[in-house]
């Protein structure tokens, strides 16, 4: 038999609520039809997707199977989800995914000025890490993508939107802040240290043997910028950060980190509503963000 998505869903549930009443429930279906459904399933891959007759333990196929299906299940209701949407859109229709960092300083301008611009018009903004902003542009996700550093796409154009200074960020009271001179990478490393993925972004052999031995990482901003607010964490992050990071943490250069982060607009050249795609590029290209 041919595999459906459907037939996958059903498998994904079972194995996400691990028995089949909750997950016949989840799906508005009988019991019955759900356990024939997974049969069918095993009877074409010719082997066991759970171990034993419960549904509570993923053979070492079915965890394999499950990871895969759920991956694509995820992807057909976004696919839905989009063309939706699209068909709903009369007046045309904007995606945009941006870095939180940046997100935030450009997307309530844009969507001020679009939907100004172009009543009706339906506007999706997202924001997210820098490789899936560039995951979501090659998809076909998203117009327009804002992201750190630069990547070379097909039919998608690139071009620098903003440089910001990477510095320490801590508690507003933290004695780094205090000081009266601004702190060195020892002086920043010295003390108990939270690595985030932007540090990645620093070209400094320097400054990533420093922070090696850092025990701790976080990729969250907003969980990031939660433990600094303690004063028992440092971290390092673009200024552009600052600007929306709360009143008791700060931001200040280091003194001998001169790294920046280069920001990048990517405007996808295969839209389907291109011209608004364009105006919008073209509108956060004449903001002053830096």
């Amino acid at each position: 038999m041919a595999l459906k998505i459907e037939t996958l869903r059903c498998f994904c549930v079972v194995a996400q609520t691990g028995n089949l009443v909750e997950a016949a429930d989840r799906l508005g279906r009988t019991q019955s039809a759900v356990s024939m459904t997974l049969k069918q399933l095993e009877d074409h891959l010719g082997k066991k997707l759970f171990e034993g007759e419960r549904k509570n333990r993923l053979s070492a196929l079915g965890q394999q199977v499950f990871e895969t299906a759920l991956k694509q299940v995820r992807q057909f209701d976004q696919s839905v989800l989009d063309i939706e949407a699209a068909a709903s859109a009369e007046q045309g229709l904007l995606r945009i995914v941006s870095v939180p960092s940046v997100a935030a300083l450009v997307f309530p301008r844009v969507l001020a000025h679009m939907t100004r611009s172009h009543p009706g018009l339906k506007i999706e903004l997202r924001d997210t890490d820098t490789q899936q902003v560039l995951d979501a542009l090659v998809e076909g996700k998203a117009d327009i993508g804002i992201a750190s550093g630069h990547q070379a796409l097909n039919n998608v154009r690139a071009v620098p939107l903003l440089q910001d200074r990477f510095g320490l960020v801590c508690a507003a009271d933290h004695p780094l802040i205090a000081r009266p001179d601004p702190p060195s990478l020892a002086d920043v490393t010295s003390v108990p240290f939270i690595r985030n993925a932007l540090c990645d972004l620093i070209q400094s052999q320097r400054f990533l043997d420093a922070i090696a031995r850092a025990d701790v990482t976080v990729h969250n901003t907003h969980s990031l910028i939660t433990m600094v607010r303690t004063g028992d964490w440092v971290t390092v992050l673009p200024q552009t950060v600052a600007e929306f990071i709360p009143e008791a943490t700060a931001f200040r250069p280091i003194s001998d980190l001169s790294h920046q982060r280069q920001v990048y607009l990517y405007v996808s050249e295969r839209t389907r509503f291109q011209s608004l795609a364009d105006e919008a590029a073209e509108f956060i290209l004449s903001q002053s963000l830096g």
